[in-house]
Parts: C-alpha cells; structure tokens; sequence
C-alpha cells in the first residue's frame, strides 16, 4: 500500500499509538473496533494468518465446526510444510503449532479469512493424535456431536490412504474401532470398515499403552485391539476408569 518499508513502519506505529491495530506477533497485526475496543479479527482468522497457509486444526477445527459444547484457550495450528512457529497467546488464546500429516482436507471460509481442516480430516488428526491434544474423553464427544451421516466415508478412506505415517496399519485400527461406535455418523460405514480391515496389520496391540494389565481390558479380534470393554463409557461416566468398566 505505501510502496516503501519504513513508510510501512511508521505508518503501523502510527496507527498502533492512535489504538487502530494492536500487535498479535512479529509481523501479525489486528484491526481494533472503534466500538468495542476489541479485536476485529477473531481467534480462527489471527490463526490462518500466523504464516501463509495456516490452517486450524484437530480440536480447535472441531470448535469451528460446532461439535464442542465449551470454549477452550488453546488453539491448535498446521503450517505448510510443518514451519514451526512459537506459541505466543493473545487476548487469553494460546495458539500451538502441531504436526501436520496431510496435505489435503483444508477450507476456506469467509471469503478466504479462515482455513480450517474439514470435518473428515479433523476426525482423522484427532484419532491419530489423540492423547497429544484433547484427550480421548473430549475427542469420543466431538464425534459424537457430528449429526448422523454428515461424514463422507469416502474422504475418510481417501485421507487414511494419503496419511503421512509409516504405522498407518495401527490408525487404520483405531480409526475403525472408534468409528464402528459411531456408524450413524457416516453416511457409507460399511465401505468405511471394509477398507479398514483390509488395511490393518495383523500384530496385536494396544488401543493405549495404560491398558496394560489394566481390569476391564478385552480383546477385539476384529481390529486387533487391547481395548476397554465399554468405549463410550468414556463419555457416560468421564475418563479412562477402565477398572470400573
């Protein structure tokens, strides 16, 4: 717009001084409401601009999709190319970088503002990492939330198969284990499990490592699995109390 960097400069401190932008980041600024005094951009827009190309992801892009029932202070982001970036926290949100293992399932929303995983992909991220960010609790009643046959069995084959994982045998598992409590969920799960179980390798593992010689562990020959007998006991009664199961 001005055609020169320190006309830019003093043009943003300028503006910064007057109240009109606030500072997020290096480089990453805010428009302020005149109004409100608060920011206009608001948490899914500041984080698809941290970099070019960012995009909101696991949990936070179930929070843009409607499927929590609380406000969380973390927002999780994926960058082209996995560019980490430092977390730094504005207006009481932390924004995180995560690993990104896909290449596809992004929107855009509002005009290009906000990137966001789609619903498929987010379901497919959180599984894989699903005691690094939410939790399994939180992730079973996002799933949950998901109104019956909104997800495409389709995109979530199409996504296990392009996973950037050299043990994608084992999220093929989990994915399927998961899922099959959820079947109304998609709106072709047969196909979705049959290509599951063409998939999984035949070792058998452990859903969760604190499974082990834990009361109320079985085992589930279909998926090669250690599990909880109960898995949406998870979500009636809170948390992995498998012992009471």
């Amino acid at each position: 717009m001005t055609g020169n960097k320190e006309t830019a400069k003093s043009l943003l401190n300028n503006y910064k001084k007057k109240g009109y932008i606030e500072s997020v980041r290096r480089n990453l600024f805010v428009s302020i409401s005149m109004e409100t005094g608060a920011s206009v951009a608001d948490r899914f827009v500041i984080a698809s601009h941290i970099v070019p190309g960012a995009c909101v992801t696991h949990h936070s892009a179930f929070q843009f999709h409607g499927m929590t029932n609380q406000v969380f202070y973390e927002l999780y982001v994926v960058t082209p190319g996995n560019k980490k970036f430092s977390e730094f926290t504005y207006n009481g949100i932390t924004y995180r970088y995560t690993a990104s293992h896909l290449d596809i399932g992004v929107e855009t929303k509002y005009d290009g503002m906000i990137r966001v995983t789609d619903l498929e992909r987010t379901v497919i991220d959180s599984i894989e990492d699903i005691n690094k960010i939410a939790g399994i609790e939180e992730v079973l009643n996002c799933i949950e939330a998901i109104p019956p046959r909104w997800l495409s069995a389709q995109k979530l084959v199409s996504y296990l198969m392009e996973y950037k994982k050299s043990s994608k045998g084992f999220l093929y598992k989990k994915v399927g284990y998961i899922l099959e409590h959820f079947q109304e969920k998609i709106d072709a799960p047969h196909e979705l499990f049959a290509e599951c179980v063409k998939h999984i390798s035949k070792s058998k593992q452990y859903f969760d490592e604190s499974l082990k010689n834990r009361p109320g562990t079985c085992y589930d020959e279909k998926w090669k699995l250690y599990v909880p007998e109960n898995l949406l006991f998870v979500i009636s009664k809170g948390g992995m109390k498998f012992d009471t199961v």
